[in-house]
């Protein structure tokens, strides 16, 4: 998949379209183009999707009636490829050409636990430790660019997000023989210490924690959503900005959550909704962990995600791990209160609290005081707190610049 992010900046809802083609007309190509994301904040979003490559370049048009908008018409020299165009590269002019930065502080913290690896430790300790009947592990290995798996243990079935991923980027780039092992499950594995005996060995995981050593990835459902956008999926890091609900004066005033059972201080915020509906609206819309309680609590309707963005604050809970609705709901334009958690995902490092959301303790028990303390707000909280998440889910704050918000006393 190719796309191309062009920030529009026009006053009011005025028509504009985006004509997306090849620079040859010997090329005939298939590109979806669909409607220009608003963000409601005076800027739209482009985006497209290839279906095949162009070897000359793309004509990018942004045009108001027939005149062209700002520095339209945009080129792009080709070689242009499609997502699935077996195209790959060697590794270092692909990161220089897409800009990415030589140092990830996630990935240079999980691998401060591995100053070596002990490839034969590695191979001969995770199928014991890791790969039994309930385990939820795959060994990999890449040769030549081709990639080789082996399941270990009875739930593996996510290993098609792995295989994707991979699958993507061996399309892209020339990768380095090696092996390694995903943990598809929910928790994080490896939880000996660093300068412990034995020693740590290096597992990859979705989700991390404070207590252990797995070396984290963006999630499956991260990397599925942007691969299969424009296409297979609604929900994704784009189409959330251009989804949002009413403006912020029209939108409900209570804190909200839905979501299954899968922590109990998700009960617990369904107990409060109850004690205070004025300040929050909290439903189960599944029960599986705690079932007896479902009579009791009852049971909420399900609801499309870009409705939770007609609630001007939401409430972030661990589920089984980190809620990897997190990074979706940064990008919508309500205020975030997160709970407190030893969970972490890949772009955790770059958060601040007050400054990309709001904390609460992990019991909830000031979370109807946060409630009460962002209501008392006249103007929208979004433009000082709420987060949004750039292509390569990098965090900043809109007006944040201006505006340094203090906890309250």
């Amino acid at each position: 998949m190719v796309e191309l992010f062009i920030f529009l900046f026009l006053l009011g809802q005025t028509p504009f379209k985006v004509v997306v083609k090849s620079l040859s007309p010997k090329e005939l190509v298939r590109i979806h183009v669909p409607k220009p994301l608003d963000r409601n904040d005076g800027t739209f979003l482009m985006r497209y999707r290839m279906y095949e490559t162009v070897d000359e370049g793309l004509k990018i048009e942004v045009l108001y009636g027939d005149k062209h908008v700002a520095q339209s018409p945009y080129i792009l020299k080709g070689p242009v490829y499609h997502e699935y165009c077996e195209c790959p590269e060697d590794p270092q002019a692909w990161q220089k050409t897409l800009s990415c930065p030589t140092r990830e502080p996630q990935i240079t913290k999980d691998f401060a636990s591995f100053p070596s690896i002990n490839l034969q430790q590695m191979l001969n300790e995770v199928p014991k430790r890791f790969g039994d009947e309930r385990g939820a592990i795959v060994h990999y290995t890449i040769l030549n660019n081709h990639i080789y798996r082996r399941s270990l243990g009875k739930y593996t079935d996510f290993k098609m997000f792995s295989d994707e991923i991979l699958l993507s980027l061996t399309r892209k780039v020339l990768l380095p023989d090696l092996e390694f092992y995903v943990n598809l499950g929910d928790w994080p594995l490896e939880h000996r210490k660093v300068n412990g005996t034995p020693s740590p060995i290096p597992v990859i995981s979705w989700c991390g924690s404070l207590d252990s050593r797995d070396v984290v990835l963006p999630t499956y459902d991260i990397t599925h959503s942007m691969l299969e956008a424009m296409r297979g999926v609604t929900n994704d890091l784009l189409s959330i900005q251009g989804n949002t609900g009413p403006s912020w004066i029209n939108k409900t005033e209570r804190a909200f959550f839905r979501g299954r059972d899968s922590r109990e201080e998700r009960l617990q915020l369904v107990q409060l909704s109850k004690e205070n509906p004025q300040l929050l609206d909290a439903g189960i819309t599944g029960y599986f962990f705690f079932q007896e309680k479902e009579k009791e609590l009852g049971k909420a309707k399900l609801m499309g995600f870009f409705d939770f963005f007609k609630y001007k604050y939401q409430v972030n809970v661990d589920g089984t791990v980190a809620a990897y609705r997190y990074p979706y709901l940064m990008l919508g334009d309500s205020l975030v209160l997160k709970q407190d958690s030893p969970y972490y995902e890949h772009f955790y490092m770059a958060l601040e609290p007050w400054k990309h959301y709001v904390p609460i303790k992990r019991n909830l028990s000031d979370l109807l005081e946060k409630v009460k303390w962002a209501k008392s707000f006249t103007p929208s909280p979004r433009l000082k707190f709420s987060g949004t998440i750039s292509t390569h889910c990098n965090l900043c704050l809109p007006g944040s610049r201006n505006f340094v918000p203090q906890p309250p006393e």
